[in-house]
């Protein structure tokens, strides 16, 4: 496969067995996340989806880099989309039987938390997503998004943020709580049911409690 390691592709399945909803995490083979143990007595299935290319494969278009020297995104999120919608979820789902597409949710950290709410408006077998300090200061995400056909009643997006990130980083990222807030009002005004939680720290802190507090926001919505 090109942008998804299938081979480092992890199921933690749910207590609730075949009829589990399914909760997929775009992940990091860099840096993971530590979904063994965030996955421990859930009743859903959790999947680790990891990717090969952060900034490339996670991002919707092609955009300067935040700093100089580094690469410019490549913008191949929607071959990854199709990687995970044609390839990794019809893999997982026959080995866990849990086939029913409104159970399904997609939940990712930074550019994979941008990836989320780019798959969870692009493709109808996602019914819920977690944008967990997402990176939507992202040039042009949020007119794009405004302008997007998307159809969200009975869907739920949830995003959080810490509440240190708009003050760090390049100039750039400090829209990113006024455009988390925008993105927010945008699937209201499509029907979807939006939580929006800011929690302490900066991007690269307190993780695992943004994981922890979005898997078990997607858990509620998909019971």
């Amino acid at each position: 496969m090109g942008y998804i390691d299938i081979t480092g592709v992890e199921v933690y399945r749910g207590s609730a067995g075949d009829t589990s909803p399914v909760i997929y995490v775009i992940d990091s083979p860099e840096h993971p996340a530590g979904l063994a143990a965030m996955a421990t007595g859930r009743a859903a299935t959790v999947v680790g989806v990891p990717v090969r290319t952060w900034s490339a494969a996670l991002t919707p278009w092609e955009a300067a880099p935040l700093r100089r020297g580094t690469p410019r995104f490549a913008g191949d999120a929607a071959a990854t989309l199709a990687e995970l919608r044609e390839t990794v979820v019809p893999l997982v789902e026959a080995q866990t039987g849990a086939r029913r597409p409104a159970h399904r949710a997609i939940c990712g950290y930074s550019l994979g938390g941008l990836f989320a709410l780019y798959a969870f408006t692009h493709d109808r077998i996602f019914s819920a997503c977690a944008c967990l300090s997402g990176s939507l200061w992202y040039e042009g995400w949020v007119d794009y998004l405004r302008e997007l056909p998307f159809e969200g009643a009975g869907k739920y997006a949830f995003f959080s943020l810490g509440k240190k990130e708009p003050k760090a980083g390049a100039p750039i990222m400090h829209s990113v709580l006024d455009n988390m807030g925008q993105c927010a009002d945008i699937l209201r005004d499509r029907g979807c049911e939006v939580a929006c939680s800011i929690g302490p720290g900066n991007h690269m802190q307190h993780h695992r409690e943004r994981f922890e507090t979005g898997l078990a926001a997607l858990e509620s919505f998909l019971a």
